[in-house]
């Protein structure tokens, strides 16, 4: 597959190349920018993950959407965690909301955010100490029945080392849930370099199902099952009109995220997926 020239269109307006791997079938996002820089293009008001914000109907939508969410993936997470503790970490747990939802379930929590501002509203929101990416490092061996990390693999710097660190601080039976955009997707496909999931540069890695499976492979981890958000597809066809065009055309993006979520009936090539990973 050819290499892309994608644009960052939420902070900075530069341009970045996709390049692809051809052995793992994914893409990297090259240049990366360094560790000292990156948080810089996560500054901007836009950045939805990171505040509790319902500033239009847009925002308003995106929060609807993901309370609805929550107790999906929770549904899921206990369905393949099998253990009497319930020690579940989410990774890049934004304003907490997913561990607010953990807490409901009686699951003992912790939690991992490098944006202050976000962790400042998940701790106030959990009454729980919310950690900074540091402290991963620190968790001792085999800590957790279940890890989470929800739209956040492809945001990390070192790749094979934080896959390394799942291994490590997951216990030998747990479970790792990881969700992350797929760029085999119709929705990919059709809007192309305007495809809002890229996201560059604060995506650094592009993956597709193969790709996945193989990263996790590495470490004598086996992905079980394979989960669609059809949500996703929607959300991102939107804001990949508003790439494209200049407008968030409702009309056309909800049209794509439905064409691309019936295509996926066939392909399983969803827009995003979640993935079930157990350890070995």
């Amino acid at each position: 597959m050819e290499n892309i020239t994608v644009k960052d269109h939420s902070v900075s307006g530069e341009d970045f190349q996709l390049v692809f791997d051809e052995v793992l079938e994914m893409y990297k996002t090259e240049p990366q920018p360094s560790l000292e820089t990156l948080s810089s293009y996560y500054e901007s008001e836009d950045y939805i993950s990171h505040t509790d914000a319902k500033r239009n109907l847009f925002e308003k939508i995106y929060h609807w959407v993901r309370s609805y969410m929550l107790s999906k993936k929770m549904i899921i997470v206990e369905k393949y965690t099998k253990s009497n503790t319930k020690k579940v970490l989410d990774i890049g747990c934004g304003t907490g909301d997913f561990l607010a939802m953990s807490q409901k379930y009686k699951w003992e929590i912790a939690g991992v955010e490098p944006d202050a501002q976000a962790r400042k509203i998940a701790a106030q929101k959990t009454e729980t100490e919310i950690h900074t990416n540091d402290w991963l490092s620190q968790i001792p061996d085999h800590s957790f029945d279940a890890i989470t990390m929800w739209h956040v693999l492809e945001h990390v710097p070192n790749l094979d080392e934080q896959i390394a660190t799942l291994k490590r601080i997951i216990k030998p039976n747990g479970s790792l849930f990881i969700a992350v955009p797929n760029f085999k997707s119709h929705d990919a496909h059709h809007y192309k370099e305007f495809w809002a999931a890229f996201d560059v540069p604060r995506h650094l890695w592009h993956f597709s199902q193969k790709s996945i499976k193989l990263l996790f492979a590495k470490e004598n981890m086996k992905v079980v099952k394979i989960l669609p958000m059809k949500f996703d597809a929607y959300y991102v066809s939107l804001l990949s009109e508003k790439h494209k065009t200049g407008n968030m055309n409702p009309i056309k993006g909800f049209y794509r995220g439905f064409v691309s979520n019936f295509k996926a009936i066939s392909s399983s090539e969803y827009s995003s997926l979640i993935y079930v990973i157990k350890n070995k």
